[in-house]
């Protein structure tokens, strides 16, 4: 039996990645601080047998007992409302952390993904967003924590590659969605849905003309096994490239929930970035992976798990968007 490690285990993707990988006959082993996690997220899996959960930071040292194959480093704050609040402990798990489950990788022989992110490209000059284009990144504004420790961690991932033999694996993940976000997490579809949901006015940065592209989850964690499991040590883009722009993405929010909320417009946060499109062409001829489930069949599931979340959380996380 493989025995797995992810790190941000807890977290909305690391969860659904604990998942497959008990699907798959795993022994997993999930590791996280409970920052930005919930143990409600893997609660049903805890009274398994082929899995372990460990709260720890994986900024500090981390010692796992006996064999691992896998490692998944996902551990990290995920979005603006976040890192912005915590900008070091932001950096520090996408350096130390990424450092310490480097070294654990090298002591135990086992193969390493690390979540690297389309940030990396910052607010891109180049559309749709290929793998060899190096970004434009505003390495001091406020995005710089999490922009910067994920592009770190590509580079330190690549030297224990090149210099120690490590076996690593690099995802870019695209915007993504699907049950398990936070309500509070301040991206544009939890927010959408929150807000609709109570019967509040949408908020958009900007005219809302930036674009994003969405991918649900399932297709996100797809890609990234079959990433984990092939041969290919470069950056790989895992998205769908379904691009539209977020004021017409509020208006589908608006049409799937069936309320009548007005749109109100907000001042565009520093370094947004105005467009973002996967080009998933490596995706595609490598791993011969694509997303199968389109925008309006995951918004539908997405929809149906907020809502059906207790009104005491509904309400709890209520507050104006902040990014």
């Amino acid at each position: 039996m493989k025995r797995v490690l992810i790190t941000g285990g807890a977290g909305f993707l690391g969860s659904h990645l604990c998942d497959r990988f008990i699907k798959e006959g795993c022994h997993v082993i999930a590791m996280d601080n409970l920052i930005t996690g919930s143990m409600s997220n893997i609660e049903h899996l805890m009274p398994l047998k082929n899995f372990e959960f460990y709260h720890h930071d994986v900024s500090k040292f981390i010692h796992i007992p006996g064999e691992l194959d896998y490692i998944l480093h996902f551990a990290s704050p995920a979005s603006p409302i976040d890192y912005l609040k915590i900008p070091i402990p932001t950096l520090k798990v996408g350096s130390l952390g990424t450092h310490n489950c480097l070294g654990l990788a090298l002591a135990k022989g086992a193969r390493m993904i690390i979540a690297s992110t389309s940030e990396v490209y910052g607010d891109p000059l180049v559309h749709p967003q290929t793998e060899d284009y190096w970004g434009n990144v505003n390495p001091v504004g406020p995005r710089g924590v999490y922009d910067e420790a994920k592009r770190f961690q590509e580079a330190m991932t690549m030297a224990y590659h090149t210099f120690h033999g490590v076996e690593t694996r690099i995802v870019r993940i695209f915007n993504t969605y699907g049950p398990r976000m936070r309500l509070n997490d301040g991206r544009a579809l939890p927010a959408f849905i929150g807000q609709a949901l109570r019967g509040e006015d949408i908020t958009i940065f900007g005219d809302g003309s930036q674009t994003r592209s969405f991918c649900y989850v399932a297709d996100l964690v797809e890609g990234i096994y079959r990433l984990l499991k092939s041969d290919y040590v470069q950056p790989v883009n895992i998205g769908n490239p379904d691009e539209i722009s977020i004021l017409d993405f509020a208006q589908e929010i608006i049409e799937l929930t069936g309320t009548d909320q007005k749109v109100v417009f907000l001042d565009l946060p520093k370094d947004d970035p105005k467009q973002r499109k996967p080009d998933i062409t490596k995706a595609q001829d490598i791993l011969g992976w694509e997303p199968k489930i389109n925008r309006s069949e995951g918004l539908k599931i997405t929809y149906e798990y907020f809502k059906n979340l207790p009104e005491g959380d509904l309400y709890k996380y209520a507050h104006p968007r902040e990014f």
